[in-house]
């Protein structure tokens, strides 16, 4: 069974007098361990299909399976249960809560699921070494360089252990040295059996993914494997 299954999946919104087709009939699959790119220029439905992905949005029509679970019928509270207990979200802009530090920020998820302190602790503390910060778990976001704080961020995406992460031009605040450290991090994630999702517009980030899938005016464009020669 595929992790993810979205089918016929439409999300239209009026804007003014004018019917916007953000997404139009998507039908898609995703298996576990993928690691998987959508690209498209702005107003391809990049950002729309994300949304929706993440259980953040609700599609006008269609269906939407993850991990089992028929995502489109649930109501606000299961929606909030979903998205704690199955994705991992990196935004590009990093989403961090600037008073609290690396660790604090990375134990945050788990307090929505109720863990008790100690473990909160050990888990985050664990993400927090597993992306290579086991010496800045102290410090506050603002003590962070660019790339350590995204590093915080995917952290705090794993500290859940999430059935897919969700990165969300997850380079675009960073420079090239660090975006390749970053899809460095990533690589060896999917390596060690994590499903990930990109969405960016950067073609060289998104030949890291081995399929990518093209987003044109709401539609998927192209759909296709990449070969190794294509890959970084």
């Amino acid at each position: 069974m595929a992790l993810i299954r979205l089918t016929g999946i439409n999300r239209h919104y009026q804007m003014g007098s004018q019917l916007v087709r953000a997404l139009d009939g998507i039908d898609v699959e995703i298996e576990r361990n993928e690691y998987v790119a959508f690209v498209g220029s702005s107003g391809s439905g990049k950002s729309t299909f994300l949304n929706i992905l993440g259980c953040l949005d609700r599609p006008t029509s269609g269906q939407y399976f993850l991990n089992g679970s028929h995502v489109e019928a649930m109501d606000h509270n299961e929606l909030a249960e979903i998205r704690n207990r199955e994705i991992g979200f990196i935004f590009q802009s990093f989403n961090l809560l600037p008073r609290a530090n690396a660790l604090g920020n990375v134990m945050q998820p788990l307090v929505y699921r109720r863990t008790g302190y100690r473990q909160r602790r050990e888990m985050a503390t664990e993400a927090l070494r597993r992306v290579g910060l086991g010496d800045r778990m102290g410090h506050l976001p603002n003590e962070l360089s660019g790339g350590q704080r995204q590093r915080v961020a995917i952290a705090r995406a794993l500290v859940t252990r999430p059935s897919i992460v969700l990165a969300d031009e997850p380079t675009g605040n960073l420079d090239s040295h660090t975006s390749t450290e970053i899809m460095q991090l990533f690589d060896e994630l999917h390596g060690e059996g994590q499903t990930l999702i990109l969405v960016t517009h950067e073609r060289d980030i998104a030949r890291h993914c081995q399929r990518v899938i093209e987003l044109q005016d709401g539609r998927i464009f192209r759909d296709r494997s990449m070969n190794a020669a294509e890959m970084h």
